[in-house]
């Protein structure tokens, strides 16, 4: 069975930082490309793509240079590091994997 655990999100002042963790199982992880997507007010909303191999990274244009995703294939676990967050990055964060996600972990930037 495939799970996909998030954790590590909270409640940070504009400016912070957040790191996020996912922990993946029922699969072979360092197969497959990884990816992190949002979700706020109803919409949902592609983050980042890590790939298998080379471990190669795409980032959605309002994050790139302030977000970095990461895998570590020994511990079948998925990283986004979040800086300079914004309110607008406030959002329920999820991994991905294909059509399987996990319950997602709240980011709430507000001063």
């Amino acid at each position: 069975e495939v799970q996909l655990v998030e954790s590590g999100g909270g409640l940070v002042q504009p400016g912070g930082s957040l790191r996020l963790s996912c922990a993946a199982s029922g699969f072979t992880f360092r197969r497959y490309a990884m990816d992190w997507v949002r979700q706020a007010h109803g919409r949902l909303e592609w983050v980042s793509t890590i790939y298998s191999g080379d471990g190669s990274t795409s980032y959605l244009g309002s994050v790139k240079g302030r977000f970095t995703i990461s895998r570590d294939n020994i511990k079948n676990t998925l990283y986004l590091q979040m800086n300079s967050l914004k309110p607008e990055d406030t959002g329920v964060y999820y991994c991905t994997w294909g059509a399987h996600r996990g319950p997602g972990t709240q980011v709430t930037v507000s001063s």
